[in-house]
C-alpha cells in the first residue's frame, strides 16, 4: 500500500485505532474520509483534522450502500478501503440474554465487512491498483474467554479475507489484513487489558502497511498469530483467561 498518496475509507475511525490510523495516514500524504455513527464526532474530527466524513453504520446494509455512493462520489480516485468498524462485549454464555450482544457483533465485524468489500470492491477492481484491508485481531487465532463472539467473528474475518485475497489473484487489488493485539482504545469502554500503547501501535502498523506485508502483524500480537504453530494456543488461552479477561 502506498501510505503516501492513496485515498483512503476509514469507517469506524472516530476514534481508537481508526483515528489513529486515519492521522498518520494524512500526515503521509494521503487523502482520508472517515466514516463513523455519530454526526456530532464526525463534525468535530472534520473540523480538527479537515477529514472529509461519510456518516454509516456498517450493520445497517442501506447505510453503507448510502455512504459507498457519497463516498465514490466525492472521490472517484478513492483506491483504498479499510474496514476498521467493530464493537467488543463481554458475554456469559450460560446466559441465553447474551444472544442480543452476540448478534450484534456479528452484524457489525463479520457482515459489516462482507456489505463494505462488497459495496466497494467494484469500483475498487476498476482502479490501476487499490488495497482492501480487513481488521481481524489476534484474538482470531487465541479466543479470549470472555469475548466469544468478538473473537469468533475476527476469526471469520482471517478466514474470508483469505478467501478474497485468493479470489482476487491476477486483479489489481491487494488484500491486506492487520491483526491487532490488544491495544489501549476505547473499544471495551477503556477496561485495562494490558494493551501496547495506541501511538506506538499505530507507528509499527505503518511501517507494516508501507512493505507490501499480505498480514499486517505487530511484534506484540506475533505469540497470538502464531499460537497453534509454536504449541503454545491452550497455554495462551488458559493465561488470558486466568485474568478475568
Amino acid at each position: 500500500m502506498d501510505t503516501t498518496n492513496s485515498t483512503v475509507f476509514i469507517p469506524g475511525a472516530t476514534s481508537g485505532i481508526g483515528l489513529a490510523l486515519a492521522q498518520r495516514l494524512q500526515a503521509a500524504g494521503s487523502t482520508v474520509v472517515i466514516g463513523g455513527r455519530r454526526q456530532d464526532r464526525l463534525d468535530a474530527l472534520a473540523a480538527e483534522h479537515g477529514f472529509d466524513t461519510v456518516a454509516v453504520d456498517v450493520a445497517d446494509a442501506a447505510s453503507v450502500r448510502e455512504a459507498a455512493s457519497a463516498v465514490l462520489g466525492r472521490h472517484p480516485d478513492l483506491d483504498t478501503l479499510v474496514t476498521m468498524s467493530g464493537i467488543m462485549r463481554n458475554e456469559d454464555l450460560r446466559d441465553p440474554g447474551h444472544i442480543d450482544d452476540a448478534v450484534a457483533t456479528i452484524e457489525t465485524n463479520l457482515l459489516g465487512t462482507i456489505r463494505l468489500i462488497d459495496a466497494f470492491l467494484p469500483h475498487l477492481l476498476a482502479r490501476p491498483t487499490a488495497t482492501v484491508v480487513t481488521v481481524s485481531s489476534g484474538l482470531a487465532f487465541v479466543p479470549l474467554t470472555a469475548t466469544p463472539t468478538y473473537s469468533a467473528t475476527k476469526a471469520a474475518v482471517h478466514s474470508y479475507t483469505q478467501a478474497l485475497r485468493q479470489q482476487l489473484v491476477g486483479s489489481d487489488v491487494a488484500v491486506v489484513e492487520l491483526a491487532p493485539p490488544a491495544v489501549e482504545t476505547d473499544l471495551m469502554g477503556g477496561q485495562d487489558f494490558g494493551g501496547m500503547p495506541l501511538d506506538v501501535f499505530a507507528d509499527e502498523v505503518m511501517t507494516l502497511l508501507a512493505s507490501g506485508a499480505d498480514e499486517v502483524l505487530v511484534e506484540n500480537v506475533q505469540p497470538l498469530r502464531w499460537a497453534e504453530r509454536d504449541g503454545t494456543h491452550r497455554q495462551i488461552l488458559e493465561a488470558m483467561a486466568g485474568r478475568g479477561h
